[in-house]
Protein backbone atom coordinates (compact mmCIF):
# COMPACT_ATOMS: atom_id res chain seq x y z
CA UNK A 1 0.00 0.00 0.00
CA UNK A 2 1.49 2.97 -0.94
CA UNK A 3 -0.33 6.85 0.48
CA UNK A 4 0.57 9.87 -1.23
CA UNK A 5 -1.21 13.41 -2.01
CA UNK A 6 -2.58 14.07 -5.21
CA UNK A 7 -0.99 14.96 -8.13
CA UNK A 8 2.50 12.94 -7.14
CA UNK A 9 2.28 10.94 -10.25
CA UNK A 10 1.55 7.71 -8.86
CA UNK A 11 -1.19 6.83 -11.15
CA UNK A 12 1.82 6.91 -14.57
CA UNK A 13 4.02 5.13 -11.46
CA UNK A 14 1.32 2.39 -11.18
CA UNK A 15 0.92 2.33 -14.44
CA UNK A 16 4.63 1.25 -15.05
CA UNK A 17 4.12 -1.70 -12.57
CA UNK A 18 1.05 -2.78 -14.61
CA UNK A 19 2.86 -3.15 -17.78
CA UNK A 20 6.03 -4.67 -16.00
CA UNK A 21 3.40 -6.89 -14.95
CA UNK A 22 2.14 -8.05 -17.87
CA UNK A 23 4.97 -8.13 -19.87
CA UNK A 24 7.74 -9.51 -17.59
CA UNK A 25 5.71 -12.02 -15.35
CA UNK A 26 5.55 -15.02 -17.57
CA UNK A 27 2.69 -17.15 -19.78
CA UNK A 28 -0.54 -16.14 -18.63
CA UNK A 29 -0.44 -13.32 -16.54
CA UNK A 30 -3.65 -11.74 -15.36
CA UNK A 31 -3.53 -7.75 -14.33
CA UNK A 32 -6.25 -5.84 -13.29
CA UNK A 33 -6.48 -2.37 -12.60
CA UNK A 34 -9.36 -1.18 -9.99
CA UNK A 35 -11.16 1.41 -8.74
CA UNK A 36 -14.51 2.27 -7.05
CA UNK A 37 -16.12 3.47 -10.18
CA UNK A 38 -15.42 2.77 -14.27
CA UNK A 39 -13.73 5.90 -14.69
CA UNK A 40 -11.19 6.04 -12.00
CA UNK A 41 -10.24 2.38 -12.87
CA UNK A 42 -9.79 3.44 -16.62
CA UNK A 43 -7.19 6.34 -15.57
CA UNK A 44 -4.19 3.86 -14.61
CA UNK A 45 -5.33 1.72 -17.56
CA UNK A 46 -5.22 4.68 -20.01
CA UNK A 47 -2.20 5.23 -18.98
CA UNK A 48 -0.34 2.21 -19.55
CA UNK A 49 -1.87 2.09 -22.90
CA UNK A 50 -0.08 5.50 -23.77
CA UNK A 51 2.78 4.23 -22.91
CA UNK A 52 2.32 1.10 -25.40
CA UNK A 53 1.81 3.58 -27.73
CA UNK A 54 5.00 5.64 -27.04
CA UNK A 55 6.94 2.86 -27.61
CA UNK A 56 7.78 1.09 -30.64
CA UNK A 57 8.97 -2.19 -28.68
CA UNK A 58 6.09 -2.15 -26.57
CA UNK A 59 4.03 -1.65 -29.71
CA UNK A 60 5.66 -4.81 -31.44
CA UNK A 61 4.50 -7.14 -28.17
CA UNK A 62 1.41 -5.66 -27.00
CA UNK A 63 -1.99 -5.87 -28.60
CA UNK A 64 -4.36 -3.06 -28.17
CA UNK A 65 -7.88 -2.98 -27.65
CA UNK A 66 -10.11 -1.09 -26.03
CA UNK A 67 -10.30 -3.11 -22.43
CA UNK A 68 -7.69 -4.44 -22.20
CA UNK A 69 -4.09 -4.86 -23.49
CA UNK A 70 -3.30 -8.52 -24.65
CA UNK A 71 0.63 -9.80 -25.17
CA UNK A 72 -0.50 -12.83 -27.70
CA UNK A 73 2.68 -14.25 -27.39
CA UNK A 74 2.81 -15.22 -23.50
CA UNK A 75 -1.02 -15.63 -23.73
CA UNK A 76 -0.73 -12.69 -20.87
CA UNK A 77 -3.87 -9.70 -20.28
CA UNK A 78 -4.39 -6.45 -18.57
CA UNK A 79 -7.76 -5.41 -18.00
CA UNK A 80 -9.79 -2.63 -15.80
CA UNK A 81 -12.01 -3.50 -13.13
CA UNK A 82 -14.75 -1.51 -11.04
CA UNK A 83 -16.78 -2.03 -8.11
CA UNK A 84 -19.68 -1.01 -10.27
CA UNK A 85 -19.46 -4.50 -12.19
CA UNK A 86 -20.60 -7.67 -10.80
CA UNK A 87 -18.46 -10.15 -12.71
CA UNK A 88 -15.24 -10.60 -11.37
CA UNK A 89 -15.61 -14.13 -10.01
CA UNK A 90 -13.10 -16.98 -11.83
CA UNK A 91 -10.41 -14.20 -12.46
CA UNK A 92 -7.00 -15.30 -11.45
CA UNK A 93 -4.64 -12.65 -10.98
CA UNK A 94 -0.79 -12.56 -10.88
CA UNK A 95 -1.14 -8.85 -10.11
CA UNK A 96 -4.03 -6.00 -8.79
CA UNK A 97 -3.20 -2.13 -9.39
CA UNK A 98 -6.01 -0.85 -7.19
CA UNK A 99 -6.44 3.06 -7.34
CA UNK A 100 -7.78 5.21 -4.68
CA UNK A 101 -9.11 2.37 -2.52
CA UNK A 102 -10.53 5.39 -0.25
CA UNK A 103 -13.04 6.20 -2.60
CA UNK A 104 -14.24 2.08 -2.17
CA UNK A 105 -17.95 1.88 -1.37
CA UNK A 106 -17.38 -1.22 0.27
CA UNK A 107 -15.21 -4.01 0.50
CA UNK A 108 -16.06 -5.94 -2.37
CA UNK A 109 -14.30 -5.93 -4.59
CA UNK A 110 -11.05 -5.88 -2.75
CA UNK A 111 -11.90 -9.26 -1.03
CA UNK A 112 -13.37 -10.50 -4.29
CA UNK A 113 -9.53 -9.63 -5.73
CA UNK A 114 -7.83 -10.18 -2.74
CA UNK A 115 -9.01 -13.95 -2.14
CA UNK A 116 -8.65 -14.59 -6.72
CA UNK A 117 -5.06 -14.46 -6.05
CA UNK A 118 -4.40 -17.67 -3.96
CA UNK A 119 -4.11 -19.87 -6.83
CA UNK A 120 -0.82 -18.07 -8.00
CA UNK A 121 2.99 -18.02 -7.14
CA UNK A 122 4.06 -14.74 -5.52
CA UNK A 123 0.82 -12.54 -6.86
CA UNK A 124 0.69 -9.25 -5.49
CA UNK A 125 -1.60 -6.59 -5.08
CA UNK A 126 -0.51 -2.74 -5.11
CA UNK A 127 -2.95 -0.39 -3.43
CA UNK A 128 -1.95 3.42 -4.37
CA UNK A 129 -4.43 5.80 -2.61
CA UNK A 130 -4.46 8.91 -1.17
CA UNK A 131 -6.22 9.50 2.37
CA UNK A 132 -10.10 10.16 2.47
CA UNK A 133 -12.28 9.47 5.63
CA UNK A 134 -12.13 6.91 8.05
CA UNK A 135 -15.58 5.70 7.89
CA UNK A 136 -17.92 4.43 5.43
CA UNK A 137 -21.17 4.74 4.67
CA UNK A 138 -22.41 1.66 6.95
CA UNK A 139 -20.32 3.55 9.37
CA UNK A 140 -17.60 1.13 9.63
CA UNK A 141 -14.21 1.55 9.41
CA UNK A 142 -13.14 2.01 5.38
CA UNK A 143 -11.04 -0.58 4.23
CA UNK A 144 -8.29 1.64 3.21
CA UNK A 145 -8.26 3.17 7.02
CA UNK A 146 -8.29 -0.61 8.15
CA UNK A 147 -4.87 -1.13 5.79
CA UNK A 148 -3.30 1.92 6.80
CA UNK A 149 -4.01 1.50 10.51
CA UNK A 150 -2.40 -2.07 10.10
CA UNK A 151 0.43 -0.43 8.71
CA UNK A 152 1.42 1.86 11.02
CA UNK A 153 0.98 -0.61 13.93
CA UNK A 154 3.56 -3.23 11.96
CA UNK A 155 5.64 0.06 11.45
CA UNK A 156 5.45 0.45 15.55
CA UNK A 157 6.16 -3.15 16.28
CA UNK A 158 2.78 -3.14 17.96
CA UNK A 159 2.13 -6.27 14.99
CA UNK A 160 3.93 -8.11 12.55
CA UNK A 161 3.28 -9.06 9.47
CA UNK A 162 6.02 -10.10 6.76
CA UNK A 163 3.20 -10.28 3.75
CA UNK A 164 1.97 -6.58 3.95
CA UNK A 165 4.53 -3.34 3.69
CA UNK A 166 2.99 0.05 3.08
CA UNK A 167 4.85 3.01 2.58
CA UNK A 168 3.05 6.27 3.46
CA UNK A 169 3.40 10.41 3.00
CA UNK A 170 1.25 12.73 5.22
CA UNK A 171 2.14 15.37 6.91
CA UNK A 172 2.30 15.63 10.68
CA UNK A 173 -1.03 15.69 12.79
CA UNK A 174 -0.20 19.25 14.22
CA UNK A 175 0.44 21.00 10.86
CA UNK A 176 -1.63 23.15 9.58
CA UNK A 177 -3.19 23.33 5.97
CA UNK A 178 -0.71 26.81 5.04
CA UNK A 179 2.51 25.14 6.66
CA UNK A 180 4.51 25.01 3.52
CA UNK A 181 6.91 22.85 5.47
CA UNK A 182 4.46 20.41 5.68
CA UNK A 183 3.53 20.05 2.27
CA UNK A 184 6.96 18.39 1.56
CA UNK A 185 6.46 15.62 4.19
CA UNK A 186 2.78 14.60 2.23
CA UNK A 187 4.08 15.61 -1.34
CA UNK A 188 7.50 14.17 -2.22
CA UNK A 189 7.42 15.49 -6.16
CA UNK A 190 6.77 18.80 -4.93
CA UNK A 191 8.58 21.34 -7.27
CA UNK A 192 8.87 18.60 -9.46
CA UNK A 193 5.55 17.35 -10.76
CA UNK A 194 3.42 19.50 -8.46
CA UNK A 195 3.54 23.47 -8.34
CA UNK A 196 3.39 25.52 -5.33
CA UNK A 197 1.56 27.64 -6.89
CA UNK A 198 -0.95 25.36 -7.30
CA UNK A 199 -0.68 24.47 -3.42
CA UNK A 200 -1.15 27.65 -2.13
CA UNK A 201 -4.38 28.47 -4.93
CA UNK A 202 -6.10 25.90 -3.25
CA UNK A 203 -5.85 26.81 0.18
CA UNK A 204 -8.77 27.00 2.56
CA UNK A 205 -11.58 28.91 1.90
CA UNK A 206 -10.68 28.08 -1.73
CA UNK A 207 -10.87 23.87 -0.85
CA UNK A 208 -12.78 22.86 2.43
CA UNK A 209 -10.59 22.25 5.31
CA UNK A 210 -10.97 18.38 6.06
CA UNK A 211 -10.84 18.12 1.67
CA UNK A 212 -7.89 20.18 1.57
CA UNK A 213 -6.19 18.07 4.08
CA UNK A 214 -6.69 14.84 2.71
CA UNK A 215 -5.96 16.01 -0.79
CA UNK A 216 -3.05 17.99 0.02
CA UNK A 217 -1.43 16.58 3.20
CA UNK A 218 -2.60 12.95 2.82
CA UNK A 219 -4.35 13.20 6.07
CA UNK A 220 -7.68 11.37 7.45
CA UNK A 221 -10.00 13.04 8.36
CA UNK A 222 -13.53 11.62 10.11
CA UNK A 223 -16.96 12.52 8.65
CA UNK A 224 -18.31 12.96 12.45
CA UNK A 225 -16.67 15.76 14.20
CA UNK A 226 -13.76 15.04 15.94
CA UNK A 227 -13.02 14.85 19.58
CA UNK A 228 -9.49 16.52 19.81
CA UNK A 229 -7.93 19.68 17.21
CA UNK A 230 -5.20 18.49 14.68
CA UNK A 231 -2.31 18.45 16.36
CA UNK A 232 -3.43 19.22 19.76
CA UNK A 233 -2.12 15.44 20.98
CA UNK A 234 0.47 15.81 19.35
CA UNK A 235 1.75 18.81 20.75
CA UNK A 236 1.35 16.77 24.47
CA UNK A 237 3.90 14.55 24.23
CA UNK A 238 6.75 14.28 26.34
CA UNK A 239 9.62 12.05 27.70
CA UNK A 240 9.40 11.74 31.19
CA UNK A 241 9.87 9.45 33.34
CA UNK A 242 7.92 8.87 36.28
CA UNK A 243 9.48 8.24 39.81
CA UNK A 244 7.25 5.60 42.24
CA UNK A 245 7.28 8.19 44.73
CA UNK A 246 5.24 10.26 42.65
CA UNK A 247 1.29 10.21 43.41
CA UNK A 248 -0.36 7.84 40.79
CA UNK A 249 -4.36 7.18 39.93
CA UNK A 250 -4.82 4.27 37.40
CA UNK A 251 -7.61 4.68 35.08
CA UNK A 252 -8.88 0.96 33.60
CA UNK A 253 -11.47 0.41 31.02
CA UNK A 254 -12.43 -3.16 30.44
CA UNK A 255 -14.21 -5.97 27.75
CA UNK A 256 -14.51 -9.49 27.90
CA UNK A 257 -14.48 -10.78 24.12
CA UNK A 258 -13.69 -9.42 20.96
CA UNK A 259 -12.78 -5.75 22.08
CA UNK A 260 -9.91 -4.35 24.15
CA UNK A 261 -9.02 -3.55 27.54
CA UNK A 262 -6.68 -0.83 29.10
CA UNK A 263 -5.56 -0.03 32.18
CA UNK A 264 -3.39 4.12 32.01
CA UNK A 265 -2.01 5.84 34.70
CA UNK A 266 -1.90 9.82 35.45
CA UNK A 267 0.05 11.53 38.15
CA UNK A 268 -1.49 13.78 40.28
CA UNK A 269 1.04 16.72 40.22
CA UNK A 270 1.95 18.11 36.44
CA UNK A 271 -0.30 15.09 35.26
CA UNK A 272 1.56 13.03 32.35
CA UNK A 273 -0.53 10.05 30.72
CA UNK A 274 1.09 6.84 30.58
CA UNK A 275 -0.03 3.21 29.13
CA UNK A 276 0.70 0.64 31.51
CA UNK A 277 -0.83 -2.13 29.21
CA UNK A 278 -3.71 -2.62 26.64
CA UNK A 279 -4.90 -5.95 25.40
CA UNK A 280 -6.62 -6.07 21.58
CA UNK A 281 -8.12 -8.92 19.83
CA UNK A 282 -5.25 -9.88 17.52
CA UNK A 283 -5.93 -9.29 13.71
CA UNK A 284 -5.86 -12.83 12.66
CA UNK A 285 -7.79 -14.21 15.51
CA UNK A 286 -11.94 -15.22 14.96
CA UNK A 287 -12.20 -14.27 18.27
CA UNK A 288 -11.00 -13.35 21.52
CA UNK A 289 -11.64 -13.54 25.18
CA UNK A 290 -9.71 -10.64 27.61
CA UNK A 291 -6.74 -12.51 29.28
CA UNK A 292 -7.86 -11.50 33.09
CA UNK A 293 -5.14 -13.76 34.59
CA UNK A 294 -2.24 -11.10 32.39
CA UNK A 295 -4.79 -7.72 33.32
CA UNK A 296 -4.94 -8.74 37.13
CA UNK A 297 -0.87 -9.60 36.98
CA UNK A 298 -0.40 -6.13 35.13
CA UNK A 299 -2.63 -4.45 38.02
CA UNK A 300 -0.63 -5.91 40.63
CA UNK A 301 2.72 -5.14 39.08
CA UNK A 302 1.84 -1.50 38.83
CA UNK A 303 0.52 -1.28 42.61
CA UNK A 304 4.08 -2.20 43.31
CA UNK A 305 5.74 -0.22 41.34
CA UNK A 306 4.06 3.17 42.10
CA UNK A 307 2.31 5.18 44.20
CA UNK A 308 -0.79 4.14 43.42
CA UNK A 309 -3.39 6.34 45.03
CA UNK A 310 -6.69 4.93 43.52
CA UNK A 311 -7.69 2.25 40.74
CA UNK A 312 -10.66 3.64 39.18
CA UNK A 313 -12.34 1.21 36.98
CA UNK A 314 -15.45 1.05 34.86
CA UNK A 315 -17.45 -2.12 36.86
CA UNK A 316 -19.20 -2.75 33.12
CA UNK A 317 -18.53 -6.71 32.51
CA UNK A 318 -15.79 -6.65 35.40
CA UNK A 319 -17.57 -6.33 38.51
CA UNK A 320 -16.64 -9.35 40.35
CA UNK A 321 -12.99 -9.21 39.63
CA UNK A 322 -13.16 -5.42 40.99
CA UNK A 323 -14.75 -7.14 44.32
CA UNK A 324 -11.76 -9.39 44.45
CA UNK A 325 -9.40 -6.58 43.74
CA UNK A 326 -11.26 -4.80 46.57
CA UNK A 327 -10.56 -7.42 49.28
CA UNK A 328 -7.09 -7.63 48.59
CA UNK A 329 -6.55 -4.08 49.76
CA UNK A 330 -6.32 -2.44 46.33
CA UNK A 331 -7.24 1.01 46.16
CA UNK A 332 -10.31 0.09 43.81
CA UNK A 333 -13.05 2.84 42.79
CA UNK A 334 -16.23 2.63 40.61
CA UNK A 335 -16.31 4.84 37.58
CA UNK A 336 -18.59 4.14 35.40
CA UNK A 337 -18.54 5.38 32.14
CA UNK A 338 -21.84 4.84 30.94
CA UNK A 339 -22.96 7.75 34.00
CA UNK A 340 -23.13 10.48 31.75
CA UNK A 341 -23.19 13.02 34.56
CA UNK A 342 -19.88 11.88 35.02
CA UNK A 343 -18.33 11.32 31.79
CA UNK A 344 -19.56 14.23 30.41
CA UNK A 345 -17.66 17.09 32.48
CA UNK A 346 -14.59 14.58 32.26
CA UNK A 347 -14.13 14.85 28.61
CA UNK A 348 -14.84 18.18 28.71
CA UNK A 349 -11.91 19.15 30.92
CA UNK A 350 -9.62 16.05 29.22
CA UNK A 351 -10.21 18.36 26.11
CA UNK A 352 -9.60 21.48 27.89
CA UNK A 353 -6.33 20.15 29.53
CA UNK A 354 -4.61 19.13 25.95
CA UNK A 355 -5.72 22.08 24.33
CA UNK A 356 -4.50 24.33 27.20
CA UNK A 357 -1.00 21.52 27.36
CA UNK A 358 -1.97 21.12 30.92
CA UNK A 359 -1.06 17.54 30.83
CA UNK A 360 1.54 15.60 28.98
CA UNK A 361 1.74 11.81 27.80
CA UNK A 362 4.40 9.50 27.20
CA UNK A 363 4.02 9.50 22.84
CA UNK A 364 2.67 5.64 22.91
CA UNK A 365 1.03 4.88 19.31
CA UNK A 366 -1.50 2.45 20.59
CA UNK A 367 -2.56 5.47 22.85
CA UNK A 368 -2.44 7.83 19.78
CA UNK A 369 -4.87 5.13 17.87
CA UNK A 370 -7.49 5.18 20.25
CA UNK A 371 -7.37 9.00 20.62
CA UNK A 372 -7.92 9.43 17.11
CA UNK A 373 -10.62 7.10 16.88
CA UNK A 374 -12.53 8.92 19.76
CA UNK A 375 -15.21 10.87 18.31
CA UNK A 376 -17.94 13.42 19.93
CA UNK A 377 -21.51 12.35 20.34
CA UNK A 378 -23.80 15.42 21.37
CA UNK A 379 -27.08 15.20 22.57
CA UNK A 380 -29.55 16.86 25.33
CA UNK A 381 -26.55 15.12 28.41
CA UNK A 382 -23.88 16.70 26.46
CA UNK A 383 -21.21 16.00 24.74
CA UNK A 384 -18.36 12.89 25.27
CA UNK A 385 -16.51 10.85 23.51
CA UNK A 386 -17.78 7.73 21.37
CA UNK A 387 -15.95 5.18 18.90
CA UNK A 388 -16.82 6.39 15.40
CA UNK A 389 -17.08 3.13 13.79
CA UNK A 390 -17.53 -0.72 15.19
CA UNK A 391 -13.94 -2.31 15.80
CA UNK A 392 -12.03 0.98 15.94
CA UNK A 393 -10.90 1.04 19.67
CA UNK A 394 -11.03 4.04 22.34
CA UNK A 395 -10.23 2.24 25.55
CA UNK A 396 -7.26 3.91 26.10
CA UNK A 397 -8.75 7.07 25.61
CA UNK A 398 -11.60 6.46 27.97
CA UNK A 399 -8.99 5.19 30.41
CA UNK A 400 -6.93 8.11 30.11
CA UNK A 401 -10.29 10.25 30.45
CA UNK A 402 -11.16 8.54 33.82
CA UNK A 403 -7.22 8.33 34.78
CA UNK A 404 -6.86 11.89 34.33
CA UNK A 405 -10.04 12.86 36.11
CA UNK A 406 -9.50 11.31 39.38
CA UNK A 407 -5.75 12.89 39.73
CA UNK A 408 -7.80 16.16 38.46
CA UNK A 409 -9.94 15.81 41.78
CA UNK A 410 -7.01 14.83 43.69
CA UNK A 411 -5.22 17.40 42.56
CA UNK A 412 -7.80 20.19 42.74
CA UNK A 413 -8.63 18.94 46.45
CA UNK A 414 -8.41 21.78 49.85
CA UNK A 415 -5.69 21.64 52.10
CA UNK A 416 -7.13 20.95 55.33
CA UNK A 417 -5.44 22.84 58.69
CA UNK A 418 -6.50 21.33 61.72
CA UNK A 419 -6.14 23.64 64.77
CA UNK A 420 -5.11 22.96 68.60
CA UNK A 421 -7.03 25.28 70.28
CA UNK A 422 -5.53 24.24 73.42
CA UNK A 423 -2.19 25.11 72.29
CA UNK A 424 -0.94 28.18 74.40
CA UNK A 425 0.98 29.21 72.17
CA UNK A 426 -1.81 30.15 69.97
CA UNK A 427 -3.18 33.29 71.68
CA UNK A 428 -1.58 36.88 72.37
CA UNK A 429 -0.74 36.76 76.66
CA UNK A 430 -3.49 39.89 76.32
CA UNK A 431 -6.64 38.10 75.31
CA UNK A 432 -8.78 36.41 77.64
CA UNK A 433 -8.88 32.89 78.81
CA UNK A 434 -12.04 31.84 77.89
CA UNK A 435 -10.73 31.69 74.41
CA UNK A 436 -11.97 27.97 73.92
CA UNK A 437 -15.04 28.27 75.21
CA UNK A 438 -16.24 31.06 72.75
Amino acid sequence: MVGVARKNGKTEWAAAIALYGLLAEGNGAEVYSCAADRKQAKLVHTAARRMVEASSELRGQCRLYVDAIEVPATGSVYRALSSEAFTKEGLSPTLVVYDELHAAPDRELYDVMSLAMGARVDPLMLIVTTAGVRVDRFGQDTIAHQLYQLGKRIATGEHVDPTYYMAWWESEEHRSPSDEEAWAQANPSLGDILDPADMRSALPPATPENEYLTKRHNRWVVSAKSWLPHGAWDACKADREVRPDEPVILGFDGSWTNDSTALVGCTVTDPHIFVIKAWERPLDAASWVVPSDEVEAALRDAIASYRVLEVACDPHYWRAQLVQWAEQGWPVVEWPTNNVSRMVPACREFYTAVVEKRLTHSDDPALARHIANAVIKEDTAGARIVKQARGQKIDLAVASVIAYDRAHVREAAPVVTFIDFEDPDLYPDDEPDDWEDA
